[in-house]
């Protein structure tokens, strides 16, 4: 019978957890501008739920590597705005794919639009799209040439959406001078090892308008 009632414990608590962590997000005390990350496989959204839930802002994946891009970008860019929301542009890198290509691709999507956030660029080692990531010079000449077409069309520096398994394998936070954005669900990161401006908090919350879990993001002020 003891076994069988701390079984039950168990899984209550382990049910408890999950239903928190569909909800749990950042105090707002602590990270008073908050927002999303979406993409298309995010579904269709609600935008003014997302704005009644408390979204300050959205950032749009508008292109992937040298050939993938968002078709849907441009409307989700003026649905966001027609809420009020600020939006901004996200670049997924491809280390295995040439930087001018990605370059090229991304300025294609995304409008030269000085009332748009600061383009994010995501960093992360995929093996699906590149088995055999380049070395660190390597990675760097590329990113750094990629980094500098799609700043001169934005005219913003970009923000480096930095994973931990590709800080872990190229050390970048402390090579390149950028504004650092970081992952870890419910933890604020530290594997950048020096400060970062923007935070993916959780990738687990539910909101009312939106099919899947969401990426909510914080800014650190």
């Amino acid at each position: 019978m003891w076994l069988i009632a701390g079984v039950l414990l168990l899984a209550l608590a382990a049910g408890f957890g999950w239903l928190e962590a569909r909800r749990w997000e950042p105090d707002r005390a602590s990270f008073p501008v908050q927002g999303a990350w979406l993409a298309a496989q995010d579904g269709p959204v609600e935008w003014p739920m997302l704005k009644a839930h408390g979204a300050d802002f959205v950032y749009l994946t508008a292109s992937e590597g040298a050939g993938r891009r968002d078709a849907a970008f441009t409307a989700a860019l003026e649905a966001a705005r027609a809420q009020g929301l600020q939006a901004g542009a996200v670049h997924v890198y491809d280390l295995c794919a040439p930087a001018d290509e990605q370059a090229a691709n991304f300025v294609t999507v995304v409008p030269r639009d000085r009332t748009l956030l600061p383009p994010a660029v995501a960093l992360d080692i995929d093996s699906r799209s590149c088995p055999e990531p380049p070395g660190e010079a390597a990675m760097q000449s590329e990113l750094t040439t990629f980094l500098n077409q799609i700043e001169k069309h934005t005219e913003r520096p970009a923000i480096l959406m930095i994973a931990r398994s590709f800080e872990s394998r190229y050390h970048l936070a402390a090579r390149v001078g950028r504004n650092l954005w970081l992952a870890q669900d419910f933890f604020e990161p530290a594997y950048a090892g020096r400060p970062w401006v923007m935070w993916t908090a959780t990738t687990r919350l539910r909101i009312d308008g939106l099919a899947g879990p969401v990426r909510w993001v914080a800014v650190h002020q």
